[in-house]
């Protein structure tokens, strides 16, 4: 199943990190944002999410 971002959320509390990618990382995930019409910073969060929420199923 293709990955698919979350949708935008409302504002909740949060904070900055500054993270080093490869660019053939950032190419791929701003092409994922492009054609999901959202941000890169959305995708990457809702990929962290999603693979957060993975490992607690599997710790479970």
């Amino acid at each position: 199943m293709p990955f698919v971002p979350k949708k935008t959320k409302q504002k909740v509390e949060a904070g900055y990190k500054t993270i080093y990618l490869r660019q053939s990382v950032i190419d791929e995930v701003e092409q994922i944002a492009k054609d999901n019409s959202t941000s890169f910073n959305n995708v990457v969060v809702s990929m962290i999410e999603r693979c957060l929420e993975e490992d607690r199923g599997e710790e479970q």
